[in-house]
């Protein structure tokens, strides 16, 4: 229980922080944010009005609380460019974001595990070889480059996945999807809907693959080297000179001990996607965080800036923190030097 608290202590001291930080930042923007709000054709007195309105006369101080203790009630602002509550906007979005992410993730963390075992298992040889090659590509490609290669490649040339979006227009209007949890993949599933549901796996796809490729790169090259350095410890050459069998040794010695900084690297990773995610969505049309953060940018939306940047400081917080605990779980070690 004290390394629980340990960890959500630093983890509320990191999003205070962030929050202080993000909020500073928005409130210098060199524009003026109620002439935004307003429009292009705003006049001085309505600037005026909106200012008082929005607060913006006030100490940055006050403003910082204000807002504060809005959010906390659940008022993250009113969206400059919609002129809706930010956090409607972001629920309304964030469930096809997440199921894209979760997606990259399913594809990501099994083969790149298993890629990193096979690296590890031919070191040296042709696997290893094509492994490590196949890894510095996906970490060195831009999300958004690789997903023009596999739009010119699988909906250009071989014509078997859709360009864009979440699911083909016409089965909006012909098959509606009942909204129960705001994944596609399950609520045609809730619905029985099995045309729409395959109409959503393939839209999903292409997506998901390129989000999936840089964390698969990453788990499989921390895969092997964590392998090939636990295969090297004196208990595992101990087992191997009693006779153990390899794969007995594999399960029970190498994989608990070579996984602990794999998941290190997963969290990274899938902290990572939440803002990958952004480009993949931008060449894809996918409905979801990514479109709509890019426009409030490019609009100085400074509300909606700061929601989606609070959101996603709170998701890398708790990635990391689950990450903390899990190998926590794994190397009680962990909890005594922690």
């Amino acid at each position: 229980m004290r390394f629980i608290a340990r960890r959500l202590a630093g983890s509320i001291i990191v999003l205070l922080g962030l929050s202080v930080i993000t909020f500073v930042l928005a409130r210098v923007v060199p524009s003026n944010a109620a002439a935004i709000y307003i429009g292009p054709k705003a006049r001085p007195d309505d600037i005026a009005r909106v200012t008082v309105l929005l607060g913006l006369d006030k100490p940055l101080p006050i403003q910082y609380l204000t807002y504060m203790s809005q959010m906390l009630h659940g008022d993250w602002g009113t969206s400059i460019g919609t002129k809706r509550p930010v956090l409607d906007e972001i629920l309304g979005r964030l469930p096809a974001s997440l199921e894209l992410i979760v997606a990259a993730m399913l594809i990501a963390v099994p083969l790149g595990i298993v890629l990193g075992m096979i690296a590890a298992r031919y070191r040296g040889k042709v696997p290893d070889v094509l492994v490590r090659l196949s890894s510095v590509v996906g970490v060195s490609l831009p999300a958004f480059f690789l997903g023009l290669l596999l739009q010119v490649l699988f909906f250009s040339v071989l014509h078997l996945f859709p360009l864009v979006g979440r699911i083909d227009a016409d089965l909006k209007f012909t098959t509606p999807i009942p909204p129960v949890t705001g994944f596609f993949t399950i609520d045609t599933l809730l619905a029985g809907n099995v045309h729409a549901f395959l109409d959503t796996l393939s839209h999903l796809f292409l997506p998901a693959l390129t989000l999936a490729a840089y964390p698969i790169a990453v788990i499989a090259r921390m895969m092997r080297a964590s392998i090939l350095e636990t295969l090297a410890l004196d208990h595992v050459r101990t087992a191997r000179a009693y006779g153990l069998a390899e794969g007995k040794i594999l399960r029970s010695l190498v994989f608990r001990n070579a996984i602990l900084p794999v998941l290190s690297v997963i969290g990274l990773t899938l902290a990572y996607s939440l803002t990958g995610t952004f480009f993949v969505e931008i060449v894809y049309g996918w409905p979801g965080l990514g479109t709509f953060a890019v426009k409030s940018i490019l609009n100085v939306d400074f509300p909606s800036i700061m929601g989606i940047t609070l959101l996603g400081a709170i998701g890398y917080v708790t990635i990391n923190l689950i990450v903390d605990l899990g190998q926590a779980w794994l190397d009680p070690r962990i909890r005594v030097s922690a």
